[in-house]
Formats: C-alpha cells, structure tokens, sequence
C-alpha cells in the first residue's frame, strides 16, 4: 500500500471526489501506480488529505465502476492491469476522436438536467453499513429470487411511511415493488380490463409514460390543462375510463392541483366507472404552502391506483418503485399470474432499504435533502430573478425538481439551447412532453436543478444570461 498526496482544491468548482478520483486515474494511467498497487484504506486516506470519508468513498467507487482498480475482500482495493503498452496505437485514435469531438461540441460545465440527484448528500457510510448488516442476517434468503410483490418487509415499511407522510391507506399485500415507475406502469396496463383500452393524460405530460402506454396498445387521448391543473370537463368528453395524472406536482408545468379539484377527479371516476393513476413522483418537494392529501387517501370508492418512487430522494440507480392497487386490482393481479414474474428489484437492495427505512434514516434523510433542494431551488429562482428579470417567466417553482423556463427574447425552443450550448450550459426541451410536440410552446426550457450545487447553479445562471441576452 502507498500514500497519496495531493493538493485539493477546496475554492473549486469541481467537488473533491472528482479531483481525487481525476488525480488517482491519471497516477494509474501514466504508470505511477503500476497493477496491483495496493490503494490507501478509506480511513486512512480521508485522515491523511483531511477530507470526509464519502469523499474518499465516491472517488474511489468511480474507479471500481470504470474498472480502473478492483476490490478484493477483506484487503481493498488494487490498481488493475490495464496493458496499456499493448494498445499504443488505438489509445491514440481514442484521443485523437477525443478531441475531435471536444473541437465539434463545447464543453458542459452546467447541465441543469432534469433527474440529477444530489449525489454528495447521499448518506453513502450508512447505506454501506445496512448493506453488510443485511448480507449478515439474510445470507442465504439472499441467494432467492425473492417474493414476487416485494419484499414483505420492505411492503410495511412502505406502507407504514405512505400512511403517515401522504395519508395513502393500504396494507402491505395492496403494494407491488417494481425497478421503475415505468416497469410498474407496463405492469398495470395488462391489469386493465381489455373492453377499457383507452386512457387520458396530461397535455403536456411525461413522454417516457406515454410510450409505454403507446407500446401496451393503449388509445391515449390528451388532456388539456387549465391552471389548476387537469380540464376535468375535457375528461368527460374523452370518454376515457382511465386517467394518468401527475396532482402533486403537475409534470412539466409544476401546478399542484387543489383540493376542490381532486375531489372533482373522485367524482369523475364514481361517474365512470373509472380508474385514476395517481403518479406522485417527487410529492417530498413542496417549497410553498402545506401539503394536500394525495389522491388516494380521498378515494372512498377504491379507485386509485397510486404510484411512488425512491429515485429522487435516494438514488435513481436504485430502481426501487412501487405501486399501491385497489384492493379489487389486487385480486386482479393474482388471478391473471403476475404472481409469477420474477422480482425486478435485488432482494439484496429491498433488504437494505428496509432496514434504511425501519432505523429512521429514510424520513431523517427526507428532512435533510428538503433543506438541500430549497436551498438550491432558492438560488436558482432568485438568481434567474435578479440576472433576468422581466425577460423571462419562471414556471413550476412551488415543489419538485425542475422549473419551465418562458425566455422573452425571440428564440424558439432550439435556439435557446443551442446558444447555452455555446456557453457552456445544458438546458433541455420541453416540445417531447406534447402529444403533439408542434403545438409545444416554443420559448420554453426545462431547468433542472438537483444535481448541481449552489456554485454551479449561480455559474450556470450568469451563463445563461450571456448566451440569451448577450451580456
């Protein structure tokens, strides 16, 4: 094993498990950490540079996924074998395109992306800890593949959490634990009856559900939007029976829809006959005013399908969603052998979140990270704000990840990123969220702002300032 010294850059704008990770690669890359150089122990390294230990963990977790060392248990971690002199000329070609396509496309230093997390705030030392304590205590059940619904364990833990945060009222067995909100969706529409193929959404709504509504068959019929949300009155014209919706936190536009109209919605399913899919996708992230009830928790009637997941306050690599059916859906569901499909989601994963969830680290790390995203979320609106002004309308700020951006200077949807792109930003479109993307506003940008910290997201703001306005 050998000591590692270095100089990290604490101003910078790059975060210290990148420096350290940038330095340790290019130490292996050029030789000075030969293969089977054994890597400082976390400890030992966070103490000796005078850096967190998750700083060190990070940068060394980066270097395990791209392969450049590998982990050997009760050891550590060893430099691998690259063969490097052996590939002389194609490391060449790889440069060469390398920078080829650096001259063709600018360097990202911002990318407000929509679904970033912030990954430095991931409690990384206790997810570590739960994850040895449960390949101790569910050592051979780990081998299995596991209960069909999901772990029953992890089901209570959901349930017990969805009770008391978001009123939802289920048991455990009325859960179905799925790796995506996605996957869980195409689960769901085999459930559906097959006289009721058609289904309403949002118009705009989320375009990665709608393809997978596409791909089941379905006839989906658009719904407008008014500005509390869903046009209810549109809903009775469809004809639909079915209805995706996003109440909490209306995908893309961020309007939370009201109480009175959430209980037109119930009434428009008793009316129906009618089934409602409740998407809560990110309902943790409320910034004004008190949180309404979900959907579900108002439905006298069994006829809310609600759906949740862990990718936005945990990690989205995670893969861990869930579904709540009406009890009826549940019978459903048995009847028609999605029993036998196999778990999507790693026993393994479903163990340690569990115990994640039953030692109170799930809600503690909810409070946190609400403190971190309204931090963020501040300094994004104020500093649009102050930067802008009048020439832009900022849309969606009261919850979620992400805000629509209306720009007041004559460029359409193409040309405002483009121009970012120039400066160095990544900003994104919203036209894919319309049914018919040609009817899409064409001023507008999608701003996400989780993954980014403070300094990159005021950066970020001036530089956007430069590309649209020219100043």
């Amino acid at each position: 094993m050998i000591d590692l010294t270095l100089l990290l850059k604490r101003e910078s704008e790059e975060p210290l498990y990148t420096q350290l990770y940038q330095y340790i690669k290019k130490e292996i890359m050029n030789g000075k950490l030969p293969a089977q150089t054994r890597l400082p122990s976390i400890r030992s390294l966070s103490a000796h540079l005078h850096i967190s230990r998750n700083t060190v963990d990070l940068a060394y977790q980066q270097l395990l996924a791209e392969g450049y060392v590998l982990s050997r248990p009760r050891s550590g971690l060893y430099v691998m074998d690259l063969q490097l002199d052996s590939l002389p000329s194609s490391h060449h070609v790889r440069e060469q395109v390398s920078e080829d396509h650096a001259l063709a496309h600018p360097t990202i230093q911002y990318d407000f992306r929509y679904g970033d997390v912030d990954a430095e705030h991931f409690p990384l030392a206790t997810w570590r800890k739960l994850s040895n304590l449960s390949l101790q205590q569910n050592h051979q059940a780990l081998f299995s593949y596991g209960d069909p619904l999901g772990e029953p364990g992890l089901r209570m833990e959901i349930a017990k959490y969805l009770h008391g945060s978001r009123g939802v009222n289920c048991s455990p067995d009325q859960i179905v634990i799925g790796a995506g909100i996605q996957y869980l969706l195409a689960v769901l529409s085999g459930l559906l009856r097959s006289d009721n193929r058609s289904i309403a959404m949002e118009d705009p709504g989320y375009d990665g559900v709608r393809t997978v509504f596409q791909h089941k068959g379905l006839d989906i019929h658009p719904i407008p939007l008014e500005a509390d949300g869903l046009h209810i009155h549109k809903l009775y014209e469809s004809n639909s029976r079915i209805v995706y919706i996003t109440p909490s936190h209306q995908f893309p536009y961020g309007m939370v829809m009201p109480l009175a109209k959430r209980m037109q919605l119930l009434k428009w399913a008793t009316d129906q006959n009618g089934i409602i899919i409740e998407d809560d996708y990110d309902s943790e992230f409320r910034y004004v005013g008190k949180p309404i009830p979900s959907l579900q928790s108002l439905d006298t009637q069994q006829r809310t399908v609600y759906l949740g997941t862990f990718s936005k306050c945990l990690l989205p690599s995670l893969r861990i969603a869930y579904m709540v059916l009406p009890q009826a859906m549940v019978e459903l569901h048995r009847k028609q052998d999605y029993r036998l499909y196999d778990q999507t989601v790693s026993h393994f994963q479903q163990n340690t979140l569990e115990l994640f969830m039953s030692n109170g680290h799930w809600e503690a790390h909810i409070r946190k990270m609400r403190k971190v995203y309204s931090q963020k979320q501040f300094t994004l609106i104020s500093m649009i704000q102050k930067m802008m002004g009048a020439q832009v309308t900022i849309i969606g700020e009261d919850a979620g990840l992400h805000i629509l951006l209306r720009v007041h200077n004559g460029m359409d949807e193409h040309k405002l990123i483009a121009t970012a792109e120039k400066e160095g930003v990544q900003v994104y479109p919203v036209s894919p969220f319309w049914a018919q993307p040609a009817q899409a506003e064409q001023s507008m940008v999608q701003i996400g702002f989780g993954g980014l910290s403070i300094e990159d997201i005021t950066e970020g703001v001036y530089a956007l300032h430069r590309a649209w306005f020219g100043v």
